[in-house]
């Protein structure tokens, strides 16, 4: 259905400011992850949308799940809004964050507004959704539009840790069977696929020795640096693989962590770092990881009194179209462009996300919020984060247009 859109204008408008402070509160409060101690945040957040006239389902996740995905805490948030019958369409958004690191100009935690920016670590990616779907159900709601069909906000607090006991928990517990699927994203596209992660820690095991007498160990080190360069070949190759996915472009690989070695004069005997593996949508993670242990194994088979282990620590899948995304996607960027007033483009991004949860239990997904034209010009993940508050409002339009026209 299409909705007054005048009467849009108005509501958001006389909603801005009570939206603005609602996103403020909600970067002031930490939830870094790690160490994922995120209840706190949750129980902000729905207290928060309680004030709003929300009622807030809060579903606590069991503490041994909690402790088995590497958190302290975490609390899942669902909101329902029944129109009528029909259709159910969740909107995801997570409120844990990375930690800030260096390089602030500003307080991480601040919300400090200048300019019409605000800036403060998850504002863009992705407290500044929690704020985009509140107020677009808000505003729909005070204008009593005539939908057919449920909206749920699915508010959670793993996607830094990968979504198990997030997106995935509340699915597969049976707690919401929506039939399509929003997660946060950015306002200037519209996303239809992504790629997937694998991380992998590597050891390499040796022998100590003192390091008056190196011949008789058998040197960790030495064997990583031959390892490593074997794994700088293998991305130098990945570079040359091209994805079909519009906005994709090729698998990627970092070594992003190390650590070994006993002291300064000791030959180290052990030696273990992390690398992340990003996979193309066309990619098979098992093919993937099977290839880098072959690697490494082969690599490490020349050196004497060395060996090798490979370990998963995390596999994201990669997401893309199910059947039933088009009129998602359609019904996105229609009323995106009508929002923005510029053409709006339905493309992959070459990061991983909660998305791909919903999209694996067949639930037609893409991915929508606010934020600017790309996650570089946020500064996500990085020093100064920041959101365009002009770019919160207009998207915050465009998903209670595309939910009016979904629920029409």
């Amino acid at each position: 259905m299409t909705i007054d859109g005048s009467r849009l204008h108005a509501v958001l408008d006389g909603l801005s400011d009570q939206q603005i402070a609602f996103l403020a509160a909600l970067v002031r409060v930490p939830s870094d992850n790690p160490p994922g101690d995120c209840a706190p945040h949750a129980d902000t957040a729905a207290d928060l949308l309680e004030r709003l006239g929300f009622t807030v389902e809060r579903h606590p996740v069991p503490p041994d799940l909690v402790a088995a995905n590497g958190m302290v805490s975490a609390t899942n948030l669902i909101v329902r809004e029944r129109f009528g019958d029909g259709p159910t369409v969740a909107l995801n958004a997570h409120g844990d964050v990375v930690a800030p690191g260096e390089g602030w100009t500003r307080d991480p935690y601040g919300a400090a507004i200048e300019g019409g920016v605000m800036y403060g670590r998850g504002v863009a990616v992705s407290k500044s959704d929690f704020a985009t779907y509140a107020f677009a159900l808000l505003a729909l709601r005070q204008m009593e539009a005539p939908l057919k069909g449920t909206v749920e906000l699915h508010l959670t607090y793993d996607e830094e840790a990968g979504g198990a006991i997030g997106p995935q928990w509340l699915l597969e517990s049976g707690l919401s069977t929506p039939d399509f699927a929003v997660s946060a994203g950015f306002s200037y596209q519209v996303v239809t696929a992504h790629n997937g992660c694998l991380h992998l820690e590597v050891t390499v095991s040796g022998r100590s020795a003192h390091a008056a007498r190196p011949d008789t160990g058998h040197d960790a080190l030495e064997a990583a640096t031959a390892l490593l360069t074997a794994l700088y070949g293998l991305r130098a190759d990945l570079a040359t693989v091209r994805s079909q996915v519009p906005g994709i472009d090729a698998p990627t690989l970092v070594v992003g962590l190390i650590a070994g070695g006993i002291n300064t004069n000791v030959v180290p005997d052990k030696v273990t770092f992390r690398l992340d593996r990003r996979l193309i949508p066309e990619e098979n993670a098992e093919q993937a990881q099977a290839a880098i242990t072959t690697l490494l194994e082969e690599a490490a088979a020349p050196l004497e009194g060395i060996s090798v282990a490979v370990r998963r620590i995390l596999l994201a899948e990669a997401f893309g179209p199910v059947p039933g995304s088009d009129r998602l996607t359609a019904a996105f960027q229609t009323a995106a462009e009508t929002a923005f007033g510029e053409a709006v483009p339905a493309v992959g991004i070459p990061l991983y996300t909660d998305a791909r949860h919903y999209a694996a239990a067949g639930v037609p997904t893409v991915l929508y919020g606010a934020g600017p034209h790309s996650l570089l010009d946020a500064n996500a993940h990085r020093a100064d984060e920041k959101l365009v508050l002009t770019d919160l409002r207009k998207a915050t339009e465009a998903v209670a247009l595309a939910l009016a026209d979904l629920l029409g």
